[in-house]
């Protein structure tokens, strides 16, 4: 008798059981639903908490599932962020230009709409004219597209290329982290018609809505919980059946699967291509929260941070990256936010904003060394234990 998905993986109905009362309790105790007792600042920060926990799952389908340690993943996290942040920039800019030149005796032209745009959303960089790329920055269905499609398609681009020519190993996480810091410093230039260093702020204001940003950040924060619930799913899923057997055997093996007439390099392809979009998902949502995209985000520095929130979480895992995420990053905010207090030495005062990412690379090589399995491992351990008790 063939049992459901739900039946042969209970650890997904808890997930998401677990995911709906955290959402239901936040959503209670916001500001937005009136009760005040976490802060609208808290609530966008839990938002985005949970896209990173998202991109993490994606992390760990390409990692922990199929062995390929990439360090790139943040570059389609940022390319996310900046299709649906160049539809929110222009529609609010279009708005104030459109309200500001209604004031005079005659409506304005198209033209002049136009200008007054690229002047104010250019004019930073020293231009007014729109980049080729801005060219459906107007149409919120294409940059939504946008979202998945740019990634995915960069993923599919160099993933073909890197693994026809089978590069695999270190050779292949170097070549992913150029991938990103080539994308980065390309960013970083007026040229590429992203405002260069300047990116793209004033996200949070969405066009149109006159709801307090209270409000707002609720909503983000239901989108966040349901993409992440909807993408463990899937991810879950897939990792259930024979494709996420053939991905395993690949991280192990992956001589003998290709041995065995599987073609490796699709299913690497797919993985890569799939995760770049899960990934371009979460940024198109968390950068909404944040506020503010800039290319100091697609660093390839943000990418080493995944692969170390994964890693202590523990990888292969879904429910370990997740759980690793969402302490790493709720801790860092604690510490990096001044919140926790300095320990005063009489020689020494130690700051933990200065010393937080010491504190984070020391936890990743205690966990690597004496924790391989992370903090999921700890799950692990009470289901062999609860085994042990009911034989």
């Amino acid at each position: 008798m063939n049992r459901s998905f739900i039946a042969r993986n209970p650890s997904v109905l808890i997930f998401l059981s677990i995911l709906a009362l955290f959402t239901l309790v936040v959503t209670v105790l916001s500001e937005g639903f009136g009760v005040g007792l976490i802060s609208t600042s808290f609530v966008k920060v839990l938002g985005k908490t949970l896209c990173l926990c998202l991109i993490a799952i994606a992390m760990d389908l390409i990692w922990g599932y199929t062995g390929i340690l990439s360090l790139g993943h943040f570059a389609f996290f940022g390319l996310g962020g900046y299709m649906i942040g160049m539809w929110l920039m222009y529609e609010r800019t279009r708005q104030i230009v459109v309200s500001s030149l209604s004031e005079g005796v005659l409506p304005p032209t198209p033209e002049e709409i136009s200008a007054g745009i690229g002047n104010q959303i250019f004019g930073v960089v020293g231009s007014s004219d729109f980049p080729l790329i801005w060219a459906f920055a107007d149409s919120l269905v294409l940059q939504l597209a946008f979202v998945v499609l740019i990634p995915g398609i960069l993923a599919l681009v160099f993933g073909w290329l890197a693994f026809r020519s089978r590069v695999t190993g270190v050779y292949l996480s170097i070549l992913t982290q150029a991938m990103t810091l080539g994308l980065s410093l390309y960013l970083f230039q007026n040229a590429s018609g992203l405002r260069g260093n300047n990116g793209l702020s004033g996200l949070q204001n969405l066009p149109g809505i006159t709801a307090p940003q209270s409000v707002v950040s609720l909503w983000f924060f239901w989108a966040s919980a349901l993409a992440l619930g909807l993408g463990y799913l899937m991810v879950a899923w897939v990792v259930s059946g024979k494709f996420g057997s053939v991905i395993r055997g690949i991280r192990d093996n992956e001589a003998r699967v290709r041995f065995l007439g599987y073609s490796v390099e699709t299913y690497k392809l797919a993985v890569f291509t799939l995760t770049a979009c899960i990934s371009g998902i979460a940024g198109a949502l968390y950068y909404p929260q944040a506020g503010i995209i800039n290319p100091a985000e697609v660093a390839p520095i943000a990418s080493i941070y995944l692969a170390v929130w994964v890693a202590i979480g523990g990888r292969g895992r879904l429910y370990g990256a997740v759980i690793g995420t969402a302490f790493v990053s709720l801790v860092s905010s604690w510490f990096t936010g001044g919140q926790a207090p300095d320990v005063p030495l009489g020689f020494y005062t130690v700051k933990w904003v200065d010393w937080w990412l010491v504190l984070l690379g020391l936890s990743f090589v205690l966990v690597t060394l004496y924790a391989p399995n992370g903090i999921g491992g700890l799950v692990d351990l009470l289901k062999r234990k609860r085994k042990e008790t009911d034989q």
